[in-house]
């Protein structure tokens, strides 16, 4: 049943969107684009923008999926578990296919919508909609190529602070935009996503051994993680805090109250709060017992808080601080507190998913569908004038 997500004001900012993009990334400029543009060229001016960001996030989402199935626990590629049988090489090298063909079908689909004049805010939604789905399952796939154990990775306690590093980096971008009113596209993007490519493909020629090693007390998981780290902290907040800072005093910006301003960080920080204590505090340790699971459920309810803080920069509207979700993940971590009983997280856990996913591709498809017929356009079809 579908509901009405998008209010009057909603739809009003949607009349009145202009998209503003800054791109200054030196990938960006002087590789991919003119690559997109190429290849755009092959694309049949029939086919819908949003037909091809689609088609890119189930490249996606089959690369999770695929690695979900053939190492669920995280153990393929542990040196440390030979009981765990190894998938092999062809999996990786798959999946870096996979993610290079996503990845180019989500650079062309503007320039598709610029070729076939259907340019519109819907289309932008969409695509950073799915995005910030793509946030979360990239780097949930990407460990099974270190694994979970300790002598060449990080365990999964660190990856979950790991995995919020790069939910924040996606978040933090239209946080920013929100406040500027512009997007300013980050530099780490392009290089993160050809980073994940180039370690999916070693992976694949060589296997997962390739990154069996150390230097010095550092594991090839702990130089990933700084990696992350240092790439957030060096090319990511000071650049955005630096632009919304001169958006204020240049005046150019949407000149929020400082209330108004910090909103969108209000949901998201009551997600990590609820997250981290249940990590910290669980009576069986439940990022240890299934990791997967857990990485899942915050990549779908910060998806969900992601989708709204769109929705609300988009259309110029006020951001709001509670996302409802969070209500069963709160009283989750109540019951497995006060109980102490671990079978039962783990059955909690496993509802949230299941739940969460329902209620997050509900909200998703509901929106979708009341921006169609507001604006009267198909989402996976050109209309022809005579429709």
């Amino acid at each position: 049943m579908e509901k009405q997500y998008l209010t009057k004001d909603n739809l009003i900012g949607f009349d009145n969107y202009k998209y503003n993009c800054i791109d200054n990334g030196v990938l960006s400029i002087y590789v991919m684009h003119p690559f997109w543009n190429w290849v755009v060229q092959f694309c049949p001016r029939s086919i819908a923008p949003n037909l091809l960001t689609f088609t890119g996030f189930l490249f996606t989402v089959v690369t999770y999926i695929y690695f979900a199935i053939l190492d669920y626990n995280f153990y393929a590629a542990d040196p440390d578990h030979p009981e765990v049988e190894s998938p092999g090489k062809w999996p990786y090298m798959t999946a870096a296919i996979f993610l290079f063909t996503a990845y180019t079908l989500d650079g062309i689909d503007g320039k598709q919508a610029r070729r076939t004049g259907t340019s519109g805010p819907l289309g932008e939604l969409f695509d950073h909609g799915l995005d910030s789905y793509t946030a979360g399952l990239i780097p949930g796939a990407m460990y099974s190529i270190f694994s979970r154990g300790a002598r060449y990775s990080i365990a999964p306690f660190r990856m979950y602070f790991t995995m919020w590093n790069v939910l924040m980096n996606f978040y933090m971008t239209h946080f920013e935009k929100y406040n500027t009113g512009v997007m300013f596209l980050p530099w780490g993007y392009d290089f993160s996503m050809w980073g994940t490519i180039i370690t999916f493909f070693l992976a694949g020629l060589f296997g997962p051994e390739i990154f069996h090693f150390r230097i010095g007390s550092l594991t090839a998981g702990n130089i990933l993680e700084l990696t992350l780290y240092i790439s957030s902290l060096i090319s990511n907040v000071p650049v955005i805090s630096y632009n919304i800072y001169m958006s204020y005093k240049n005046k150019t910006g949407k000149m929020r109250t400082f209330v108004d301003a910090i909103r969108p960080l209000t949901a998201v920080g009551m997600l990590f709060a609820l997250t981290t204590i249940w990590v910290v505090y669980s009576p069986g340790d439940i990022v240890e017992r299934d990791p997967r699971a857990l990485f899942f459920l915050l990549g779908t309810v910060f998806s969900n808080i992601s989708c709204r803080l769109i929705v609300a920069q988009m259309s110029n509207t006020t951001f709001n601080a509670f996302n409802w979700l969070l209500v069963p993940i709160l009283i989750s971590v109540v019951l497995s507190l006060m109980t102490g009983w671990a079978w039962l997280e783990l059955v909690l856990l496993y509802i949230l998913c299941l739940f969460t996913t329902v209620a997050h591709v509900h909200y998703g498809t509901s929106v979708v569908r009341q921006m169609c017929r507001h604006f009267k356009v198909n989402c996976f079809t050109i209309k022809k004038p005579s429709d």
